[in-house]
């Protein structure tokens, strides 16, 4: 139900508004032609124009004929300052490479590239998301590009699409705003925020057919460790073990090789589906900084045990989007 304090002529304004943006395609690179450069006067160029106004006024009641010099060349220069403000954006070439994936409660990045073919520079170009004020300012070189930065905070994780973006310039003299509307057809994949302080990592279960009981540590190490061999992969050192006592030693393989490390969504614990994808997305990272093997069961879901970091996204995806 609309607020009843909203004008009738606003609402049908922003559904205007809503109709004219669906029809923008969406395009990670659009190239900008005077089929989709928009231009209208600025308040500043309102107020020159009535000032305009008031001087050829004054210059026709009065025989001014220095009065007529300045409205004319005055009025010659605001025309001059859109043909070159409108030629600023026209031929532009934008380009939204694919942003990074990140983690809830973090800022989406997006590097705009822009994209100049053109021998001579064009100057004061901004960059910003649709309905906001936080411009991203850069002068394009002749036959060269620049990049600017926007960015956003998505609302929870999952897949997000860019959301529309303006690109504009007053150049040169203020009294004309040229512009365009951008959709990015890219998306964003946001991760579910790892929880802060999880709990130790969940014992290791048995592999078919090996005869023994999984265990872990209370630090989430996985039992089977003996004196470092040289020759033993750096990947196998247990580092936090180091760290604390001095001793050098290294996981032993066979152990590991009967073990099997799950991250089970209904063994993170009862603390709603929001908060067991913080804690799954916890124990992806320590088992991967720890270089284990591990493996993912979510519902309708379940990664089999591998590790690396092709294994570490893999998870975290699968997290993002279940």
């Amino acid at each position: 139900m609309e607020n009843s304090a909203t004008p009738p002529w606003w609402a049908w304004h922003a559904r205007l508004r809503a109709w004219w943006l669906a029809r923008v395609p969406l395009a990670d690179t659009l190239a900008l032609t005077q089929g989709n450069v928009y231009i209208l006067p600025t308040r500043a160029g309102w107020m020159l124009a009535a000032t305009l106004a008031v001087l050829l006024v004054a210059s026709i009641n009065y025989q001014l004929n220095l009065g007529y010099l300045l409205t004319f060349l005055l009025a010659g220069c605001a025309a001059a300052g859109m043909v070159v403000g409108h030629g600023t954006l026209r031929g532009l070439t934008l380009h939204l490479p694919p942003p990074q994936p990140l983690f809830a409660g973090g800022l989406a990045v997006l590097d705009v590239k822009l994209a100049n073919a053109r021998r001579t520079p064009r100057h004061a170009i901004g960059v910003a998301l649709r309905d906001t004020r936080h411009w991203a300012w850069a002068d394009v070189p002749a036959g060269g590009e620049a990049t600017v930065q926007v960015s956003f905070q998505p609302a929870r994780r999952g897949l997000h699409r860019v959301p529309a973006l303006t690109v504009e310039t007053r150049f040169p003299l203020g009294t004309f705003r040229v512009w365009t509307v951008w959709h990015p057809a890219a998306q964003v994949l946001v991760y579910p925020a790892p929880e802060p302080l999880p709990p130790a990592l969940p014992l290791g279960e048995p592999r078919a057919g090996s005869g023994l009981a999984g265990g872990a540590r209370a630090t989430g190490e996985f039992d089977g460790v003996r004196g470092y061999q040289r020759g033993d992969p750096m990947k196998l050192i247990v580092w936090k073990k180091f760290a604390k006592s001095g001793e050098l030693v290294a996981r032993d393989t066979l152990h590991m090789q009967r073990q099997a490390l799950w991250l089970d969504f209904a063994r993170a614990g009862a603390l709603g589906t929001e908060g067991r994808l913080s804690r799954l997305a916890a124990w992806v990272l320590a088992a991967d900084a720890q270089g284990l093997d591990y493996g993912l069961r979510l519902p309708g879901i379940q990664i089999a045990p591998a590790g690396g970091a092709a294994q570490r996204l893999r998870c975290l995806q699968a997290l993002a989007t279940c």
